[in-house]
């Protein structure tokens, strides 16, 4: 299967290179070198200002030791987690699913360097050959950018590690029948991933603005940024497909067989606990990691070619990184000042709201980071312009910062497990049906997309009315960058949000772990625990607390979507401003082309919409196909009669189908979207400008509808369980179905967005500036092949993916049967 897979991708990269290669004498011949790209950007001395009594570079030395102290940070808590006691049931199951995972990330990874094969190709193909530049920067721009994969990746192996050790943690810690130890270690482990992801990211773009010469950094951030974009696309792609294929199919379980959550005989449920971490751990760490580094390479470049000064520039660099700095020191004060509270308030209660002491976290975070906000510009930039500025940036950066607090209580309104909508689906659920219940979160999705939109909106122009008061003496452009300031303030509580974020794979996987541990039928177990750690086990409350949890997960899995989201958004614009300055000559000529009143740019918007809900309905597509056969499979050989457990044979079966149409489905989207991206870009560049706004702006909208209709109908799904606990009833068996609609919708094609609009645009850039330096033939014989390719993978995208009834179907028998000979 996998040789079959890996040739047919093969050969599809190979007809791109071929292409590629046939081209390459008249694209040399057609193209003249063009400077003033963001490859070109010469970083100035950061050492020729000073900032609170020392050169900016000095003080930027001292922001390495912060990162390297929240690296420890990270392996230390890491450490915790994992020396913290458990049963051995308990951590036999999370061996097995982190095997599993283990199996996932070797199989991602190595798909990743094929992808990063095709990227390389373009590098070196626009740097090397269209540009002429010197090979040591081609390699640099090359080696950043399997920097930047492996930033993503290595983060992404760390965040499944630790929520491995956790969710057994977590399972044993619930015996014990206090909230708070529940509550406690998922959290840990979220910070632990939070801190450790931005921590190595901030390394990482410090150690290229210190160490590496100014006139090769610019090409050191695109490489790093293309890099880490790239691999958070395929995890994200991959992971979102993979977890739904084996949500849906170990969910329809419980209609089919009328069985528990979890049902330890179920073959899904480990690869449904493997999916828990591919989607909701793998791909929130890579998607984080890349959104930070995305953002800062925007700024970086933004500075760079709108700011007047050198010393201004200058300036404006090292504030951006004191305040990330400053920010991460934030999030660690927040988290240890929020535990003192909690432990004091429920320390010992018996029974808590899951979902306040995480509220409390990420209120206290943004007040403290918008405090210290205005404290550390006052010091650093207090004579910057007329002597105003400092406090205007500090309001534009403080608008992010709010909206990271102000957003979660907003999608509570429509996901939470107290919320009226929520309810709404499920009261729809018990007269209507499935039917009613889609219908009643379909319309949750509705709305938050509406009031979501309100807010960005009022948080964006409040941005912009302060941009207005004075940036506008220092650079081009003002309010371009008070939007990226506030992308860079949303993902200011970045060790937080990551970790409320982190909580819920956690969470999921504990409940889980918990069931198919079996530990309620081991002989002894109850009085062996008593008697080596000193607590009556209460296996009935110890259930209940998960499941509680659990929601309280779900909750903030919904709330952090839509930060990140709205970030690539926000940080997109910064990113579009650099194709537009080079396409205008710095804003001088041509701007008349960015109107609809110019049919290539309307053009360029309405192809950008097309390209979403292709993107919606590919991602989903993957995902039906996958489930199909998940469930027939699981359907045939789930024994309910004579066996405790499904044999692990069984259950790798089910991992190995999840593998196989996650990667089929991220092939088939990542290169339409490749070559959907060429395509556009040689077509006319201002068509492209319209088609990245209207990515944005399409992907905001459709990602914030599809991530909070599948939250909504997540949660009434567990209000039924566990505050109605109508198991097995018809109302149950209704809100399952709505679940396994919403299952795609919040962690496959949502969340899936964000990376895939960051990478169309950084991509973009390259992609533009080759397109601007061809003759018209060349660019429209390059336009025509990639529209070719980009039309043949969408026919993939379907087509290919189409539910087999026969030869699919027989893969598991045969495979069986291979193995029995």
């Amino acid at each position: 299967m996998h040789r079959r897979l890996g040739a047919s991708v093969s050969f599809s990269v190979a007809c791109l290179f071929g292409w590629a290669l046939l081209l390459i004498p008249s694209l040399a011949q057609a193209a003249q070198p063009r400077h003033g790209g963001e490859a070109d950007l010469i970083l100035p001395d950061l050492g020729s200002v000073q900032v609170l009594g020392m050169s900016g570079s000095s003080l930027l030395m001292l922001g390495m030791i912060v990162a390297a102290l929240g690296l420890v940070f990270g392996i230390v808590t890491l450490l915790q987690v994992k020396n913290l006691p458990v049963h051995k049931s308990m951590s036999d199951v999370s061996q097995i699913i982190w095997e599993t995972c283990k199996t996932y990330l070797f199989t991602q990874g190595k798909f990743i360097m094929m992808l990063e094969v095709l990227i390389g190709a373009i590098i070196i193909l626009y740097f090397g050959v269209l540009q002429h530049m010197p090979v040591t920067k081609v390699l640099m721009i090359l080696g950043f950018s399997i920097v930047g994969i492996l930033g993503s990746y290595g983060v992404a192996w760390f965040g499944i590690r630790i929520n491995t050790y956790a969710n057994s943690r977590t399972a044993f810690a619930s015996l014990r029948g206090r909230p708070y130890d529940v509550y406690a270690i998922p959290l840990k482990a979220g910070m632990s991933i939070g801190m450790l992801l931005i921590s190595v990211e901030l390394l990482l773009m410090l150690m290229i603005l210190l160490f590496v010469p100014g006139d090769y950094a610019g090409p050191c951030f695109i490489g790093f940024a293309i890099g880490e974009s790239l691999g958070a696309s395929a995890l994200r792609i991959a992971g979102g497909i993979f977890t739904k294929i084996a949500d849906i199919g170990s969910d329809l379980m419980k209609i089919v067989f009328n069985v528990k959550e979890d049902d330890a005989r179920n073959p899904g449920v480990i690869a449904d606990c493997t999916g828990d971490n591919a989607g909701d751990s793998v791909g929130p760490s890579a998607d984080g990691f890349e959104t930070y580094g995305v953002t800062g390479v925007a700024l970086i470049s933004f500075i760079l070619l709108a700011v007047h000064e050198p010393t201004t520039q200058v300036r404006l660099l090292v504030w951006i990184f004191a305040m990330r700095i400053m920010m991460v020191v934030a999030s660690v004060i927040s988290y240890f000042v929020n535990e003192a509270i909690q432990k004091a308030m429920i320390g010992e209660a018996k029974k808590i709201n899951f979902e306040h002491p995480l509220t409390w976290l990420v209120w206290l975070t943004s007040f403290l980071s918008i405090g210290l906000t205005f404290v550390v510009s006052h010091a650093m930039i207090a004579d910057l312009g007329n002597g105003d500025l400092w406090w205007v940036l500090s309001l534009i950066i403080s608008c992010g910062t709010l909206a990271g607090a102000v957003i979660p209580e907003l999608i509570k309104v429509f996901t939470s497990t107290e919320s009226a909508h929520v309810k709404e689906v499920v009261i729809s659920s018990r007269a209507g049906g499935a039917s009613l219940n889609i219908l009643s979160g379909l319309t949750a999705g509705n709305y938050s997309a509406f009031w979501m939109g309100i807010v960005i909106t009022a948080l964006m122009g409040a941005a912009y009315f302060f941009s207005m008061m004075g940036l506008a003496d220092l650079m081009l452009a003002p309010a371009v960058f008070a939007f990226g300031l506030v992308a860079f303030g949303f993902l200011g509580m970045g060790p937080v949000t990551i970790a409320v974020d982190s909580y819920g794979p956690v969470t999921d996987n504990a409940q889980s772990v918990f069931e198919l541990s079996l530990i309620t039928e081991i002989d002894g177990a109850a009085a062996a625990i008593e008697k080596e750690h000193g607590f009556k086990v209460d296996f009935h409350r110890a259930k209940e607390l998960l499941e509680e949890n659990d929601g309280a997960g779900n909750t903030f899995k919904a709330t952090a979507k839509p930060v990140l989201i709205g970030t690539a958004v926000v940080g997109a614009t910064t990113m579009i401003f650099s194709i537009v300055v080079l396409l205008t000559d710095g804003l001088t000529h041509n701007v008349e082309k960015l109107s609809i009143l110019h049919a290539p740019f309307l053009l360029g918007l309405v192809s950008g919409g097309g390209i979403i809900f292709w993107f919606t309905g590919a991602s989903t597509q993957a995902v039906v196909a996958g489930a199909y056969q998940a469930v027939e499979f699981i359907k045939k050989n789930m024994k309910l009669d004579n066996a405790q457990a499904a044999s692990i044979e069984d259950s790798k079966k089910v991992v190995e189908i999840c593998t196989r149409y996650a990667q089929r489905g991220m092939i088939n989207i990542f290169m339409t979207v490749f070559c959907a991206t060429l395509c556009f870009a040689c077509m006319d560049p201002f068509l492209f400008i319209g088609y990245l706004i209207s990515l944005a702006l399409f992907g905001l909208f459709q990602a914030l509808f599809l991530a909070n209709a599948g939250g909504a109908w997540d949660n009434a799904k567990k209000i039924v369980e566990v505050e109605l606990k109508e198991r097995g009833s018809d109302l149950h068996n209704a809100v399952v179905v709505g679940d396994t609609v919403g299952d795609p919708f919040k962690d496959t094609s949502s969340v899936a967005m964000n990376p895939i609009i960051k990478f169309t645009t950084l991509f973009g850039l390259l992609a533009v500036e080759l397109a601007i330096q061809l003759d018209r033939q060349t660019s429209a014989i390059l336009s025509a092949l990639f529209g070719l390719g980009m039309m043949f993978f969408v026919w993939r995208s379907f087509y290919g993916m189409r539910i087999n009834t026969t030869a699919e179907a027989a893969a598991p028998e045969r495979a069986t049967a291979a193995a029995s000979n």
